[in-house]
């Protein structure tokens, strides 16, 4: 997002969304059961855009092209290419995780590439990802499924009017049931554990009030609210479908939960804390009936103040930033599970959690304190299943294109090999070290 949007969202937002300036109210549903797990979940994490190659030529019934590709048609962000091949060469991250000893794995379904025109699907591809789970089980690993990561295919685009794009195209519950089905069929002999969404309330924001991400919307606070009841929805029908069809089946809800710093000198209202605290709180409140556990993506802390908001990585860089400008405060951690633990009393699993960074110093540094500070929030009573650090492998960040290191391996794009640094192995110690934090 550029200055002038971040200053015209900052100031108009609170005023635009109806009761964005008081805080949520807090919710505490019923637990619907606990992980059966006794096994703490050491796992990472990838997602098919920002990974896998498309691996079909124009033409042929398995082309395929999502939103974000029509994002960078616009010139919006840059352009995606093979990533790093997780679709072709998935064998490369499957040597990986048995490398790093890790017990669970997310991967996510490219709704585009199975069902790359709407109502005709493509059963080799979703064969496809039903091997790929088969062989992460196969290797003592299991297989975390996202359905859906950020992308919709292009069909559910209109060319000409973007308030019919994504979650607000008037197709898309019908065919996300049937592409829900579909898939969850298929990987039920070896997929337990599904994720229906991940982070509809980062890309909602993104997408209908800072128009930073598709479909690109400016300031279209009812937009935006529709598209949060519709997604809402949609996560509850996935949720159903799920233990309908594997009725052991645990569902995780995954949110972007940054920690948000109350600062009365420059917010003296708290309006931007409340508004930054109803972007965490509002559509997961919605979901999580439909849940079984929590997962908590979690980068940064920040101080809720537009001032601080219009810096937002905005050349800040030294020893306490990452590449993306993001403040790194091991501490935010340890306060977003007690707050997420205490509005909703849901077992919770750190889905994602790292640095872009080309110092593997810095990035040990990054996951020690942040475990120790997970460490912490359990030994205060939250009930933490998991920890995922972001990510496998150095890929592709959205408006970011390939300019950010995350992965715990680096990648050859001449042999397709993924590397493994410094980090990995460190994690990799910590696992054995540590089974049960």
């Amino acid at each position: 997002m550029n200055i002038s949007s971040r200053i015209v969202a900052l100031f108009a937002l609170p005023a635009l969304l109806a009761g964005c300036i008081m805080p949520p109210k807090a919710r505490h549903p019923q637990v619907t059961y606990k992980a059966p797990d006794k096994t703490f979940w050491w796992g990472t994490s990838t997602s098919p855009f920002q990974n896998e190659d498309v691996d079909a030529k124009p033409g042929s019934p398995a082309y395929f092209r999502t939103d974000w590709d029509l994002f960078a048609d616009e010139g919006k962000t840059p352009p995606r290419g093979n990533a790093v091949y997780s679709w072709s060469h998935f064998d490369k991250d499957l040597t990986a995780l048995r490398e790093l000893g890790v017990n669970h794995f997310r991967f996510g379904i490219e709704w585009a590439r199975v069902e790359p025109r709407p109502g005709q699907f493509n059963e080799a591809a979703i064969q496809q990802y039903a091997r790929m789970a088969r062989e992460v089980r196969a290797a003592g690993i299991e297989p975390v499924i996202t359905l859906w990561h950020f992308t919709f295919p292009d069909w559910l685009c209109e060319s000409k009017d973007k308030t019919k794009w994504g979650f607000l195209n008037p197709e898309i519950e019908p065919r996300w049931q049937e592409y829900v089905t579909r898939v969850v069929q298929a990987l039920k002999p070896y997929a337990r554990v599904y994720v229906p969404q991940n982070e509809p309330n980062g890309a909602l924001e993104l997408g209908y009030i800072a128009a930073h991400w598709p479909p690109g919307l400016l300031l279209r606070p009812w937009s935006y609210k529709h598209a949060m009841a519709v997604s809402a929805r949609m996560f509850a029908e996935a949720s159903q479908i799920v233990k309908k069809e594997r009725p052991d089946a645990l569902v995780m809800g995954i949110y972007s939960l940054p920690s948000w710093r109350p600062n009365l000198l420059g917010d003296p209202t708290l309006m931007t804390y409340h508004t930054m605290l109803r972007q965490n709180y509002d559509q997961l409140d919605m979901c999580i009936p439909y849940m079984d556990l929590i997962g908590v993506n979690y980068y940064y802390s920040q101080d809720a103040t537009i001032p601080r908001f219009l810096q937002h990585g905005q050349g800040e860089v030294g020893s306490h930033y990452t590449q993306m400008g993001w403040e790194i405060t091991p501490e935010g951690l340890y306060k977003t599970l007690m707050a997420t633990w205490n509005r909703y009393k849901k077992p919770i699993v750190i889905s994602e959690n790292g640095l872009g960074t080309q110092s593997e110093q810095k990035r040990i540094g990054y996951l020690r304190s942040h475990l120790a500070q997970m460490r912490r929030a359990m030994a205060d009573g939250v009930e933490v299943q998991g920890y995922f650090p972001w990510t496998l492998v150095d890929n592709y960040e959205w408006t970011e294109g390939y300019g950010a290191n995350f992965g715990l391996f680096s990648y050859d794009p001449l042999t397709k090999n993924r590397i493994i640094q410094p980090s990995a192995r460190w994690f990799a110690n910590y696992i054995k070290a540590y089974p049960q934090p």
